[in-house]
């Protein structure tokens, strides 16, 4: 099983976006994969029509009451399953912070699953928390839309420094751009500038468009209601551009 990590400092950067149309495409190539909404606001269960978990506390969860396997839910795609949020996931820090060795709970959390699927794809809230760390220590590779503007780099810069200071090195950092509107000035510069200075950015660019808004709308991932749009084609590319850098297969 890979554990990928949708996650930024900042909010309102696109992470939902990006990790509902990454766990639909992986899921669309064969590969059984689950996204779980860590983010208590639940904006990724409520795109892929599921309902908050109301079945078991972040409290339970964290103490081993529960285990994630009782959680998965179907959604409307084949492969593609979800363990949707509870707001009681707004108290995981807390709960987290009373256990020992507490950076490691969710990756014993997740344990269960390992031979039950290909994929689990993390839906993470903003911040650097406690609940940041234990992703950090959980997941294969972090995910990164960065939006560009100079405070978006330096979040980039801070979180690769606190990985560095942690010595977590095998963990692949994986930023890209996110809504890109390239009729700005700035947009441009900074983007030359990032690419000059980061090139572990990857190369796909997902701009600022309102198809990409409409999936809320839609409550739907973005390939499954217009497959042959351009956005869609970007989303493909950015997979592609993730699997390879972390050697999974895409078919």
């Amino acid at each position: 099983m890979h554990v990928v990590a949708v996650t930024n400092i900042k909010g309102g950067v696109g992470k939902t976006t990006t990790a509902v149309n990454l766990a639909y495409l992986a899921a669309h190539s064969g590969r059984s994969t689950v996204l779980w909404d860590l983010d208590p606001q639940g904006a990724a269960t409520y795109t892929l029509q599921g309902e908050p978990n109301d079945r078991v506390s972040a409290k339970k969860l964290v103490r081993g009451k529960r285990e994630l396997l009782e959680l998965i839910a179907p959604t409307p795609y084949p492969c593609l399953s979800l363990i949707p949020s509870d707001f009681s996931f707004r108290n995981l820090d807390v709960h987290l912070s009373e256990r020992k060795h507490p950076t490691e709970r969710l990756m014993l959390m997740i344990r269960s699953l390992h031979d039950a699927i290909d994929l689990l794809l993390l839906d993470c809230p903003p911040g650097m928390t406690l609940l940041t760390e234990n992703v950090l220590r959980a997941a294969d590779a972090l995910v990164v839309p960065v939006v560009p503007a100079p405070l978006s780099l330096r979040m980039l810069d801070q979180l690769g420094e606190f990985i560095g200071r942690t010595g977590w090195t095998d963990i692949h950092i994986l930023p890209f751009f996110s809504m890109v509107d390239r009729r700005k000035s700035l947009h441009d510069a900074v983007i030359a500038n990032a690419r000059t200075h980061h090139p572990e950015i990857l190369a796909t660019e997902i701009p600022y468009w309102s198809d990409i808004e409409r999936m809320t709308v839609r409550r739907a991932p973005l390939p499954a209601f217009a497959p042959a749009s351009p956005a869609a084609a970007l989303y493909a590319s950015l997979w592609t551009e993730i699997a390879e850098r972390m050697d999974v297969p895409t078919s």
